[in-house]
């Protein structure tokens, strides 16, 4: 892992007044690009061949229009790590704002942890938690801190209630693939199912989630800790859309068991996210989960967590009383630039802002205090 001494050093190169915020051409990129151009900084798009024309040409920076200012491109996405790209982008000043997409394109995570000598922007860590074969996994944070998460099963032969299964797919495997089961019998059928048909392998089975399927209301928790002032901010609230479950729930129930009749199974594949809002009353409670989750963060992963972070889940209410149940921790900013439109960053900040601009204005605010090192890795 790289020392946050070597960031120090790197940071002692940089001319504080031209810091750019960098970014891999893809997921969140215009986000915080577009808040990083507001207040003020240079920005930098590392972009794939075949898949740089949203940076380098339809957002790219023109007058007062556009906020991609420079690209790099690249033949694959982790080429990245290659020493000519990093010498560009520290020559830049660069500030990279990461996020689960960046990661998801390299072999082993140490390609980053350990060779990738640019500063990030958070924990550099914290995508990597995210894993659930991960020592210090998300489950084992969660019920650290004392934060209802389903019931996980230890294998198909304990199911006894419906079950979410996740489980990496075949062609994407940094994508994961869904089915439910209720008993040991049905996962058998299911499993066989999407094995035969080439969506998953019996080697990711192997390393499935078995989850208990919480029934409520599905909510994303979007939050900023602030490591400057102590801080914790919920940016907004969102859920998902997916394909092409969506599609398939806007049907009629007769045409829905029509569909599933001819052998039709509605994927789950996240496709976008759409801004929710919550009642007054469960903020007190959004606002609990989440520092008790800053909390353990400190006490578990030095340096602990900074700036965005997301816990996803539901409010469910089998007893009469609403709690958040959380089923995923995103360790870093979140996948929905929509997050903006809900008013929780507004009644903080008097205008709703994204997490692009909240990312720019803490490390605006670094500089100025001179307390850069605190908020990198």
């Amino acid at each position: 892992m790289i020392t946050q001494e070597e960031v120090k050093e790197i940071i002692k190169n940089y001319d504080l007044k031209g810091i750019t915020i960098g970014v891999l051409g893809g997921h969140s990129g215009l986000d915080v690009c577009r808040g990083a151009k507001k207040y003020g900084f240079r920005t930098v798009a590392v972009c794939q061949r075949g898949r740089e024309l949203t940076f380098d040409k339809y957002y790219k920076t023109r007058g007062d229009k556009g906020c991609i200012d420079e690209t790099i491109l690249v033949d694959k996405f982790s080429d990245i790590t290659k020493p000519e790209v990093q010498e560009k982008l520290r020559y830049l000043n660069t500030i990279f704002i990461h996020n689960r997409y960046f990661w998801v394109y390299f072999s082993d995570f140490a390609d980053i942890e350990d060779r990738f000598k640019v500063p990030i922007f958070g924990l550099r860590q914290g995508v990597k938690l995210e894993e659930r074969d991960q020592p210090l996994n998300q489950y084992h944070l969660l019920e650290k801190a004392g934060i209802r998460l389903p019931k996980i099963f230890n294998s198909s032969a304990e199911i006894d209630r419906l079950c979410i299964i996740k489980v990496n797919e075949a062609t994407r495997g940094y994508e994961r693939s869904f089915f439910f089961a209720n008993s040991p019998e049905s996962f058998q059928k299911e499993s066989a199912k999407k094995i035969e048909k080439g969506d998953i392998t019996q080697e990711a089975l192997d390393k499935a989630v078995i989850e208990e399927y919480v029934v409520g209301a599905q909510v994303n928790l979007n939050y900023f800790y602030s490591e400057l002032n102590g801080e914790l901010e919920l940016m907004g609230t969102d859920t998902r859309r997916q394909t092409d479950l969506d599609g398939f729930l806007r049907l009629s129930a007769q045409d829905q068991l029509d569909l599933l009749n001819t052998g039709f199974k509605p994927k789950m594949i996240e496709t976008g996210h759409y801004a929710v809002t919550m009642k007054e009353s469960l903020l007190e409670k959004a606002f609990a989960i989440g520092e008790k989750f800053v909390k353990t963060m400190r006490e578990e992963v030095a340096p602990g967590m900074i700036g965005p972070f997301a816990l996803q889940g539901a409010v469910a209410a089998g007893d009469g009383k609403e709690e958040f149940v959380i089923f995923d921790v995103s360790m870093r900013i979140p996948g929905s630039p929509g997050t903006a439109f809900t008013p929780y960053s507004g009644y903080l900040h008097g205008d709703s802002i994204s997490y692009g601009e909240r990312i720019a204005m803490e490390v605006k605010d670094a500089i100025a205090a001179g307390e850069l090192e605190k908020i990198l890795t």
